[in-house]
């Protein structure tokens, strides 16, 4: 179909736990899992965790952080069969709309997939490196890290600004699986400048005013009907 409005997609863990990737806050999210270590997510997920002990970041990484099984469900695929101009801007780390096939994907939080040196800045994707233990770099022997903004990192301003841009210049705005809670990304949709305003999630937000409607819900089973 012809015409179709121009689409930002914009969207938090809750568009990958049906692939099996937990979120933060849910009952088998990484919250939970985080008590095990006596410690928070956001401890745990820090970069102080990882100057200052990088063997209890990375355990905690490579356990609940990396799921190479992990394959994009219907909700990735919906977005990227879109049939009209979609640009994607995402929370999550994992690479699943990308494998779905969309191509145009800001990552507010970086990627998994992406890896580098902390020493000598060498870049390395995930299959290039071991899957556990603390990953050290072949060419200098430094710790290698994951290109994930971690807590008590900031955004990258330039990565902001491009998903500022496609809020700014999209038709309609679809927002999924977020709890909008979380700065400065659930500030983003107030960017928007779209006719039609979506929110998609299985509970309520702070934020469900801002949208001409919410759908409460699965994602994987809302979203291949909202985008037909």
């Amino acid at each position: 179909m012809e015409g179709r409005p121009s689409l930002a997609f914009l969207d938090g863990a809750g568009m990958s736990t049906p692939s099996g990737i937990p979120d933060f806050r849910g009952q088998e999210g990484l919250a939970q899992v985080a008590r095990r270590y006596g410690l928070s997510y956001e401890t745990l997920l820090s970069i102080g965790e990882l100057d200052e002990d990088p063997a209890t970041f990375f355990d905690f990484y490579w356990n609940f952080l990396v799921h190479e099984g992990a394959i994009p469900n219907r909700a990735h695929r919906a977005v990227a069969s879109y049939r009209g101009p979609v640009r994607v801007i995402t929370q999550n780390i994992d690479g699943l709309h990308q494998k779905a096939g969309s191509e145009k994907v800001v990552e507010l939080h970086g990627s998994i997939l992406r890896n580098h040196c902390r020493s000598c800045g060498e870049s390395y994707a995930l299959d290039e490196i071991p899957h556990r233990g603390i990953p050290r770099c072949p060419k200098c022997g430094g710790i290698i890290r994951p290109d994930i903004v971690l807590y008590g990192e900031g955004l990258d301003y330039e990565v902001l600004a491009e998903a500022e841009q496609i809020l700014e210049e999209s038709e309609v705005l679809i927002v999924a699986g977020t709890s909008l809670r979380v700065y400065p990304a659930a500030g983003l949709i107030y960017s928007s400048r779209a006719r039609a305003k979506i929110l998609v999630n299985a509970e309520p937000t702070p934020l469900d005013s801002f949208f001409d409607a919410f759908v409460q819900g699965d994602v994987a089973s809302i979203l291949p009907e909202v985008l037909q």
